[in-house]
């Protein structure tokens, strides 16, 4: 990692990425972490997946949402730290009708950073698993309620 400030209307190198419909702005990226502001609009949301080689987590900054871990659902607000273990199966919803602003973190970064440049943009819910497999995080079926 560099050492230095990232500016809070600033991604990494100036990146910010598309993903789902999300906006994703990188922060911080080492081998041992990655970390990435997110606005999450009313209505959109990370189809339930897993990441076999990261832990995951979540500071809700602003709004709220939802964390299905297979059927067990969890509510997240201002403050929150939501906590997803690697090999755990999750989805993130925002199901409030207003936006959410958070904090995401994997440890260790891995192939994430990668994946979202990928992502960018894309559409496709084939090509997105597609390529998430790539980079290690798996997909599942998303809920039929999403």
């Amino acid at each position: 990692m560099e050492k230095g400030v990232t500016k809070a209307a600033e991604g990494i190198e100036g990146l910010s990425w598309n993903v789902v419909g999300q906006t994703y702005v990188p922060k911080l990226l080492s081998n041992d972490a990655f970390l990435w502001h997110a606005t999450v609009p009313a209505d959109t949301f990370v189809p339930p997946h897993i990441h076999p080689t990261q832990d995951e987590w979540i500071i809700v900054l602003d709004g709220t949402l939802e964390i299905e871990f297979l059927g067990d659902v969890h509510n997240a607000g201002p403050g929150d730290t939501v906590r997803m273990p690697k090999g755990e199966a999750h989805g993130i919803f925002n199901r409030s009708g207003t936006e959410a602003k958070c904090v995401f973190g994997v440890a260790p970064a891995r192939k994430l950073f990668d994946l979202f440049v990928q992502l960018d943009g894309v559409t496709d819910p084939g090509e997105l698993v597609r390529l998430s497999a790539l980079h290690e995080v798996d997909f599942l079926p998303p809920p039929a309620d999403a």
